[in-house]
């Protein structure tokens, strides 16, 4: 399987189609199968991710010390030095893309455009996501992932969620069944409370085109962050997606036909084959 050797750990990563590099993060909790299940990379485009620290085929889990979004933000620059990419599009998901906003902020130089889906951080975390992944880390942390989960589903935070955005309540879940949801639980401790940038002032230094991707009915990732950020970014498009509450198919289709018209609309000379 593909990897690369950084700062002690062994990331997994995985790669489609030919052209124009666009790296696509996956969220917290996930891995580069969330990423590569939305999207499918059109001729010209060179679809790259790789399972963040922490997460996914990505071993061991190092310093718990050194999970932070400015830590997983600087393994993204070494994965680009490793295939030898000098800039691309970057992108993410949730945690993926407030990764990405770090990236361009702290290495405006290696990046030729931004996509950020789902957004859930601006300038600091939302207080009940917090809240949630704190909950979640403390259940598996004194109870095991399985009893854990079972004592979850009984709690009026879960049974609200659920009631309100049912993809939201599986991936809450999810977070329970995770392969390593016990080895890596100070992911969800320390990445959930962390921010991409201390001032929301920061986003209109960034220069390259942006899309940025929301939802409703998403309380982890509110419609008003991803409206925010828009405004912020000069120039950014934003685009709403087909909550995947609603349909996950729908949701998947809105996210390739914005990514498609974005690539078109602003890269058309570097994603065009030759």
């Amino acid at each position: 399987m593909p990897g690369f050797d950084h700062d002690s750990l062994r990331f997994h990563y995985r790669e489609r189609g030919e052209g124009f590099p666009f790296i696509f993060q996956h969220g917290l909790g996930g891995d580069l199968n969330q990423p590569f299940s939305l999207y499918q990379p059109p001729a010209g485009i060179r679809l790259l991710g790789f399972d963040a620290r922490g997460h996914g085929q990505t071993h061991p889990l190092g310093d718990v010390d050194q999970l932070s979004i400015a830590t997983l933000a600087d393994d993204l620059i070494a994965f680009l030095d490793h295939l030898g990419i000098d800039r691309g599009v970057i992108g993410g998901i949730s945690l993926g893309s407030a990764v990405a906003v770090n990236v361009a902020l702290r290495f405006p130089e290696r990046v030729r455009g931004l996509v950020l889906s789902r957004p859930a951080w601006i300038d600091g975390p939302v207080p009940e996501n917090v809240r949630l992944y704190a909950m979640i880390a403390r259940l598996i942390r004194e109870l095991g992932a399985a009893e854990g989960l079972e004592r979850f589903l009984r709690t009026p935070e879960f049974q609200a969620m659920e009631r309100e955005s049912p993809d939201c309540a599986r991936s809450l879940i999810g977070q329970f069944e995770q392969p390593r949801a016990e080895e890596c639980v100070a992911r969800l401790e320390r990445l959930a409370g962390d921010s991409p940038c201390g001032d929301r002032g920061d986003y209109r230094r960034i220069a390259v085109p942006a899309l940025v991707l929301g939802n409703r009915q998403d309380p982890i990732h509110p419609w008003a962050i991803a409206e925010t950020i828009a405004q912020l970014i000069p120039g950014a498009e934003l685009r709403a997606l087909t909550p995947k509450s609603v349909s996950l198919e729908a949701h998947t289709a809105d996210v390739q036909q914005a990514l498609d018209a974005f690539f078109q609309n602003r890269f058309r000379e570097e994603v065009t084959p030759c």
